[in-house]
């Protein structure tokens, strides 16, 4: 309280204008308004910072979910084959922030089963040195990715593509290369019989339905190809892939190429940042209507306290005094808001998976069914600088709503103000 004493006199003031006066119902309306704006900017904010968390754990879960099959970054050679990929390897590793490295090659085919066909993306590669840089040996949940051995021919599919042709572990199935052979009797695709080893299932529709996975030596002589298509690279810090992608093109050969996991889905992630900056835009319309209810509120003050701001002024108030007390009044406001809807906001994205199954559980609902989602779980990613402009924009929009009212009010004259009291 000796703090509050201590405060200049327009503070003083400002605070006390926030709450309701014992005498007057009027002052009792304006306070009421007041929290209605409070409360309004106070959800605003909370549901900005839920939704952006949500977005930002989809976002995440599903990034984690592709990078289970896919590398970091590819480097890979005009031609289509590199023969030198270990050199080239050796001379990626001379960035620190590469920390594994492992050949591949990347084909288009067909792969027939009875009457079934499906076109996919057959990669071939070395099992021992996969998991280096992709955890799709970990994401194996029939058979063995070690089973992938040279010669033998054997393939993993992922489990969409292994439930379009009715195929399981053990299974035949007919790879058709793209590349045909010129015969007498006109080009003839290739064919060969593979065996299917194991069942993949990483989460991601596309992957799932589309890749497949066979020995390196196999690839290259279905594919009819020495060499590798490329090296794969895994990085510490896969948000950081496109600057070590350029670092990256300054010291490898320059007849190679680089791309990294973003622009292989540059689509779905310029899709999902417009859809969070729509979002934003969208949630910070509804703080800006809570925002600028404080208009109303200090103009119906500014009109019930003429009286008090001409006794101010003839007892030496200036207007930038006067000015300064409802722009106090109305940032007051602003500030309670925005910590109570930051501090809602954090505590709801932070246990949105006990929350989310408490209100399915006691409606009988579910909001992501698994029949429908691969997804069944709603993902919250609180990111603080999210928080931090959520909450600075919310601040900025209650004080801009105090300026036009405090100069409204700087601008009352005291004989007219007191002419009828």
């Amino acid at each position: 309280m000796s703090i509050i004493k201590n405060l200049p006199f327009e503070w003083l003031v400002g605070i006390r204008y926030t709450r309701a006066g014992k005498r007057s119902g009027r002052n009792s309306f304006i306070s009421f308004i007041s929290l209605i704006s409070m409360a309004g900017i106070a959800l605003g904010v909370a549901a900005l910072i839920v939704v952006l968390s949500v977005m930002n754990g989809f976002q995440k879960d599903v990034r984690d979910r592709m990078l289970s099959v896919l590398a970091h970054i590819e480097v890979f050679d005009a031609s289509g084959s590199m023969q030198n990929w270990e050199e080239v390897a050796k001379q990626a590793f001379k960035n620190k922030e590469v920390i594994g490295a492992a050949p591949y090659v990347d084909a288009q085919a067909m792969l027939v089963r009875d009457s079934v066909l499906r076109g996919v993306a057959v990669r071939g590669v070395l099992p021992a040195e996969e998991p280096k840089v992709s955890d799709v040996a970990k994401k194996v949940k029939q058979g063995s990715f070690s089973d992938l051995k040279a010669g033998e021919f054997n393939i993993v599919l992922g489990i969409e593509l292994a439930h379009a042709l009715s195929v399981g572990i053990g299974d035949k199935v007919t790879l058709m290369a793209a590349q045909g052979q010129v015969t007498p009797a006109g080009v003839i695709p290739r064919l060969r019989q593979f065996t299917v080893a194991g069942i993949f299932e990483a989460g991601h529709f596309e992957y799932d339905s589309t890749l497949a996975f066979i020995h390196l030596d196999d690839a290259e002589k279905m594919f009819r190809q020495d060499s590798p298509s490329g090296v794969r690279l895994k990085v510490t810090d896969m948000l950081e892939a496109p600057q070590i992608v350029r670092q990256l093109a300054t010291t490898l050969p320059p007849n190679l190429y680089l791309r990294d996991w973003t622009q292989q889905n540059s689509n779905w992630f310029a899709a999902v940042k417009t859809e969070k900056r729509m979002m934003f835009i969208i949630l910070t319309l509804i703080i800006a209507v809570a925002a600028f209810n404080l208009v109303s509120t200090l103009v119906m003050t500014v009109t019930d306290k003429q009286a008090d701001i001409a006794i101010l002024r003839t007892l030496g108030a200036s207007p930038g005094s006067i000015m300064k007390i409802f722009m106090i009044q109305g940032a007051l406001v602003g500030l309670i808001g925005t910590a109570i809807g930051v501090g809602g906001g954090v505590l709801i994205a932070l246990n949105i998976d006990v929350i989310v199954p408490f209100i399915e559980n006691m409606l009988h609902v579910q909001f992501l069914p698994k029949s429908v989602y691969v997804i069944t779980e709603l993902p919250s990613d609180l990111r603080w600088p999210d928080v931090w402009t959520i909450g600075s924009v919310a601040v900025v929009l209650a004080f801009l709503a105090t300026l036009y009212p405090s100069w409204w009010a700087a601008r009352v004259k005291p004989a007219e103000a007191l002419r009828y009291e």
